[in-house]
């Protein structure tokens, strides 16, 4: 992170980040792609020292972070990450599902299928690079950004802006599926293609169907916990 302000929108100078925001950022985006797995203890020293900030500014953006629930913090021991639980995936594939299926039918309806279709198989291909090593992260954040894709697709503000508070734990459910079955990788690429090729098509009850499928595959990767 360049020391100097930056120039924003309309040459407008960017206030540079707080030490905390830069501990915060750090930890948070270490949680959801499980650089910190569920259940991992993590000491404000470890994060001081990674950062390069002290560690009042840390201990700050831990109680940010356990107000949002992403953390439970242990006095003079440090912050528990924790778990995704059993509760939270039920609901969040519950409401992608349905904010899915809804924005799938819209773009049909309205006659948007064909450059969804095209503004999605483009996403597949920023993962075509068959020389990079599989990175969690990485193949996750793209999955979320080919599912975003779909949903801003249907013209509905409200629901992008809902849907787009569900980031950080798609994020976080999609890395853990895949560290708990590797195999995800390949099916998700293909369920994917087949979502594309369907809306291509502007079959908007295969893509319900298919969508189910997809989203009841990832919920079945998470099973147990």
């Amino acid at each position: 992170m360049s020391p100097h302000p930056q120039p924003g929108p309309g040459g407008a100078t960017a206030p540079p980040a707080s030490a905390a925001d830069r501990a915060y950022a750090f930890v948070k985006e270490h949680i959801v792609t499980g650089g910190y797995p569920g259940g991992a203890l993590i000491s404000e020293g470890d994060v001081s020292a990674a950062v390069q900030v002290s560690r009042t500014p840390v201990r700050e953006a831990f109680l940010r972070l356990a107000a949002e629930g992403l953390l439970r913090l242990y006095p003079k021991r440090g912050a528990l990450v924790v778990p995704v639980s059993a509760s939270e995936i039920r609901e969040v594939l519950d409401a992608r599902l349905v904010i899915e299926q809804h924005a799938a039918r819209t773009a049909i309806a309205a006659g948007r299928h064909r450059e969804l279709a095209a503004e999605l198989r483009a996403v597949l291909g920023a993962d075509d690079d068959q020389d990079l090593p599989r990175d969690a992260g990485r193949f996750t954040a793209l999955d979320q950004q080919f599912h975003g894709r779909l949903v801003e697709a249907a013209g509905n503000r409200l629901l992008a802006g809902f849907y787009a508070t569900l980031r950080d734990r798609q994020l976080r459910m999609g890395t853990t599926a895949l560290q708990r079955d590797p195999g995800r990788y390949d099916a998700i690429r293909a369920e994917h293609a087949a979502l594309a090729d369907l809306i291509d098509a502007g079959d908007a009850d295969a893509v319900s169907t298919a969508m189910a499928g997809h989203l009841a595959a990832t919920r079945a990767a998470l099973s147990g916990i």
